[in-house]
């Protein structure tokens, strides 16, 4: 009878309910048996998933699959990274409150996720706003606070005046508010800090050691971090203010000692504010200065501003050489002493503002092929540049390279007594406070006898209030009628809360550890912990590689030292996966402006290959532009809901895994989508079809031919390559690979040659067995349905993966090229374990070789075993 269509609306939702009946994706913790732990980067539940969250789930799933086949006790958790700003953008502008607006967005993501059919052990999902998680990140902070690990100083930030909240520089978008678009002013709070400066060094080093993250990662973090040696003086002052006699500079190039043209400070140093007191002039430009971000992108293109400060730094190696002293917009407090010198020729923030003020410009070195001097733009070779210094430390004349130079330069300043050596980091401790209600309570209180104290453990959690209002700009802790109430825990006096919250970065530092045992009292039970940690596979976007994983690895070690953990690195496997794009549409009206036209109104047309599009709606046409990132703005967004309702949800991950690498982008097209559904339709045909061939027949027979060898070999080639490929994360070449088994076995297992070839029949039954197992990560549902028709027992979900026979790896026969004369004249196909007298004799019988012997014998024959035959007449 006609095999039915295979009909993922109705089987997706049965296989789904039945491996939730029977909890086969919960992981016990402490059973026996290998650990594999898995983990995708967990979603801010904005209110639905996309394609992204579709392509980085679905692979984290192939490998949880199938590292639970090859018998592993896998944890393959999921929860929600849910505090921050959208939450309360919402509450102001919807008139919610964010708890409620967070999880009525949960519930809606959750639902999409298990549409999926995603193996996830949902017994333990948290979100970071649940007060059971954030009591726990409250218990770290005050054992990190006793350490020493965290601290409270004044610092500057990036201030929004309208929504009075500290700003990320992430969040400050040409100098303004990310959502005021106000322009940010630089202030300087009192600000609590986690110590990640402690661990620099070891952040760094252990980098190294870290063999499964991709080197472009590891790059990116060792550029944060910033490791560079340098050289440490002083400048001597003329003209300063009373106990200012010396400015302490830090330069990481001292082979451009000789070429300064001047000196300048941040708005904040200490001999700036003196002179402020003083000075209205100076008091202005400082506060200019402060109306500027604090991002190094910020400072790298707005206009270079500085203000002569009328004093004279001298140079260390010639107390006659003087220099102006300028306070600059481009000098940070926070970065080195907060004074640099300025070497306009070899520095292009330099130069401009040399330009600007009309400053000289000292040439240090030149190109060994030039003479040329600098003139708008700035020389700086590559430190391993040879280049010709004509002003230098050394001799003028020497060819070297920068890196030598450097080196050279130190050791003279040090030896004459004009600075030292010294090694500074780029990184700084990391602010942590936000002045914003939905984030995690920083759990101490301010009492006036005692100063700032931590909350008594027995007091936490300190819970958010309920009823909150967002009438008001600003933080609605500030201005609470009494959360801010409390008792101090020491000496029982009022005291008040500190009303900052923690940065969301902190939620994400430490949850993989909390997966681990989600409903411990404490924040880990580190026994359970240190069994599954390191995660060995982690899965997310190229745009969390600095922040979120440097955090996550010092929190590991902020964990260690106060006894939750006992290792030090979050994360042994690093995977980036690349984007999801598809083409943009767009209508452009006639005052040239344009209306984007979402792809599910699009109808495309191809006429001799040239593709046009219309409107579906409204019959216009549409232009079709660029390939681009999804997003809402260009309506070049595909809605999963929809992909999985049309095609369902293995059709969605089927298409996702093949179409490219995974760490490249993958372009979404209609016609990929349509190609991967075609091929679930396929897989279930041949399964089906074959089986019914088979009936009750085809067990048990142990005889051989050549088709039935064939069938096996290819089987199980694939089950070995496949599984080679998953663990390489190579999705694409394992969905290749099972394109070529299914169309091999397409062609090999016709219904009359399983009727005349009883061997045939059972390597059939043992590769439709295979190529089951082998499409299980990928296309679980499918996988089950197949299972179910094959006869097998119990899951699919459950089932192992194929034991693969080494001795079907091994190539039987080889093929060889033939060459006359040193040329290519054909193929030989022989047995792998040939003779050569064999070889030899084949090769002159081939139809290609006998032509051109013309019945001639050759003058020698030359056999390469495994490798060639080459005639030569």
């Amino acid at each position: 009878m006609p095999i039915e269509r295979y009909n993922a609306r109705s089987a997706e939702p049965k296989w789904q309910e039945a491996w939730a009946g029977a909890r086969i994706f919960e992981t016990d913790a402490e059973a026996p048996g290998e650990t594999y732990y898995v983990l995708e980067m967990f979603p801010y539940p904005s209110g639905r998933i996309h394609m992204g969250h579709v392509r980085n789930y679905a692979m984290g799933d192939v490998v949880a699959r199938y590292k639970r086949a090859k018998g592993f006790n896998v944890l393959h958790p999921m929860g929600w990274d849910a505090f921050g700003m959208p939450a309360e953008n919402a509450a102001m502008q919807n008139k919610v409150h964010p708890a409620k607006w967070t999880y009525e967005n949960i519930a809606t993501m959750r639902k999409q996720l298990k549409s999926m059919g995603l193996s996830l052990d949902w017994s333990r999902e948290f979100a970071t706003c649940d007060v059971e998680y954030y009591h726990r990140q409250q218990m770290l902070f005050l054992d990190m606070l006793e350490k020493g690990l965290a601290y409270r100083k004044k610092s500057k930030v990036n201030w929004d005046p309208v929504d009075m909240t500290v700003l990320a520089n992430e969040q400050v978008i040409d100098g303004r508010g990310w959502r005021s678009g106000a322009l940010v002013e630089s202030r300087e709070l009192t600000q609590w800090f986690f110590r990640i400066t402690d661990f620099a060094e070891d952040l760094l080093s252990a980098l190294d050691h870290l063999p499964g993250w991709p080197e472009k990662v590891r790059v990116m973090q060792k550029n944060w971090i910033g490791k560079s040696q340098g050289l440490s003086f002083a400048f001597g002052l003329k003209g300063a203010p009373e106990g200012f006699e010396t400015l302490p500079v830090f330069t990481t190039r001292a082979d451009t000692m000789y070429g300064p043209t001047f000196a300048a400070i941040a708005a904040d140093h200490p001999l700036a504010r003196a002179l402020a007191e003083r000075d209205p002039k100076v008091a202005a430009f400082a506060e200019e200065c402060r109306r500027h971000g604090t991002s190094q992108a910020e400072i790298d293109t707005a206009e270079k501003l500085g203000l002569d400060t009328g004093i004279k730094v001298t140079h260390p190696a010639d107390p006659s050489w003087e220099l102006p002293l300028y306070i600059a917009n481009f000098v940070l407090m926070d970065y080195g002493t907060g004074a640099v010198i300025g070497c306009p020729a070899h520095d292009q923030r330099d130069l401009d503002f040399a330009r600007k003020y009309g400053l000289p410009v000292l040439d240090v070195f030149v190109p060994l092929d030039s003479d040329e001097r600098v003139t708008d733009t700035a020389f700086v070779p590559p430190k391993t540049q040879e280049v010709r210094y004509v002003r230098w430390v050394g001799e003028p004349g020497t060819v070297q390279t920068c890196q030598q130079a450097m080196d050279r330069s130190l050791e003279i300043f040090e030896k004459a007594g004009w600075g030292q050596r010294e090694t500074q980091f780029r990184l700084r401790d990391w602010g942590v406070s936000r002045q914003r209600y939905w984030g995690c309570p920083i759990p101490v209180l301010h009492c006036e006898a005692c100063g700032t104290v931590p909350e008594a453990r027995e007091n936490l959690p300190v819970r958010l209030p309920d009823d909150i209002d967002f009438d008001k700009p600003g933080n609605p802790l500030d201005r609470h009628p009494t959360w801010r109430r409390a008792k101090c825990p020491q000496c029982g006096s009022d005291a008040s809360r500190e009303t900052d919250t923690m940065d969301t970065f902190v939620d994400s530092s430490w949850y993989y550890a909390r997966f681990t045992a989600p409903r411990a009292p404490e924040p880990t039970v580190p026994a359970i912990a240190d069994r599954w940690l390191p995660v060995d596979q982690y899965i997310g976007g190229i745009e969390h590689a600095i922040l979120h994983l440097l955090y996550s690895r010092f929190f590991t070690r902020a964990m260690s030292a106060t006894g939750h953990l006992s290792l030090d690195e979050p994360f042994k496997g690093l995977f980036t996966q690349g984007m999801v794009v598809h083409e943009t549409y767009r209508i452009v009206g006639e005052n040239g402006r344009g209306e984007w036209v979402a792809p599910a109104d699009i109808a495309i047309e191809e006429v001799d290959g040239v593709r046009t599009a219309r409107r579906l709606s409204t019959g216009e046409r549409v232009e079709i532009g660029s390939i681009e990132k999804m997003s809402k703005s260009k309506k070049n967004v595909v809605d999963p809901d929809d992909i999985i309702t049309g095609y369902g949800a293995d059709t969605a991950r089927w298409f996702m895994l093949s179409d490219s690498p995974p760490e490249r982008d993958v372009i979404w097209t209609e016609a990929g989508a349509e190609g991967a559904h075609r091929f679930v339709q396929r897989v279930w045909r041949l399964v089906a079809e074959t089986a019914e061939a088979l009936g009750d027949t085809g067990g048990g027979d142990t005889g051989a031919s050549p088709a039935a060898d064939e069938v096996r070999r290819a089987a199980h080639r694939t089950a070995a390559g496949v599984g080679d490929d998953i663990e390489r994360l190579a999705f694409n070449k394992a969905v290749a690979r099972l394109y070529e088994l299914v169309n091999l076995l397409a062609a090999s297992l016709k219904p009359e040659a399983l009727e005349r070839d009883p061997a045939l029949r059972t390597a059939a039954r043992e590769a439709l067995s295979i190529l089951t197992r082998l499409v299980a990560p990928m296309m679980p549902h499918l996988a089950e349905e197949c299972w179910a028709v094959l006869g097998e027992g119990g899951l699919a979900a459950q089932a192992p993966w194929p034991t693969v026979d080494p001795a079907l790896l091994v190539d039987d026969e080889i093929v060889l090229p033939v060459q006359v004369n040193g040329k290519k004249r054909a193929d030989l196909r022989v047995s792998a374990d040939a003779a050569r007298e064999d070889v030899e004799r084949a090769a002159l019988a081939l139809d290609a070789v006998k032509n051109l012997l013309d019945g001639a014998t050759p003058k020698r024959v030359v056999v390469v075993p495994g490798r060639i035959v080459n005639v030569v007449l």
